[in-house]
């Protein structure tokens, strides 16, 4: 049985998604961009900028689900120019614990919904 997790502090979808999907004990996210939750603006000053908001969305959907980083087992980033790996992975980097940070993957695309710079998805367990 799935159940679907919303929340007003991210980005609402904008097209036939949800934000999360809960499945048994298993959260799948939608991926997140630079939307500010609150005015729908994108927020693409910079790289380091960016990349925080879409960790911030990410973490008012882990949220919306009573759930943390700590419980992130994978993650799926999506950039337009692998020349921001560093930046986008320092910012990702304060969000998780060495120790306990998630597999993930990292992918130079050739386009991003509303051409921005980065998107992210999650997957999270409830233990």
């Amino acid at each position: 049985m799935k159940k679907i997790i919303s929340t007003s502090k991210a980005p609402a979808p904008i097209g036939p998604y949800n934000q999360a999907v809960l499945s048994g004990n298993t959260l799948y996210t939608s991926g997140q961009i630079a939307l500010h939750p609150e005015t729908g603006v994108l927020v693409i000053d910079d790289i380091i900028t960016e990349t925080k908001q879409v960790m911030e969305n990410m973490k008012a959907v882990l949220d919306a689900a009573d759930m943390t980083f700590e419980q992130v087992v994978k993650t799926s980033i999506f950039i337009s120019d692998m020349n921001n790996f560093s930046k986008i992975n320092a910012v990702y980097a304060t969000y998780f614990n060495d120790e306990t940070a998630p597999a993930r993957e990292t992918v130079e695309v050739a386009n991003l919904p509303k051409f921005v710079n980065v998107e992210i998805s999650m997957i999270a367990v409830k233990e």
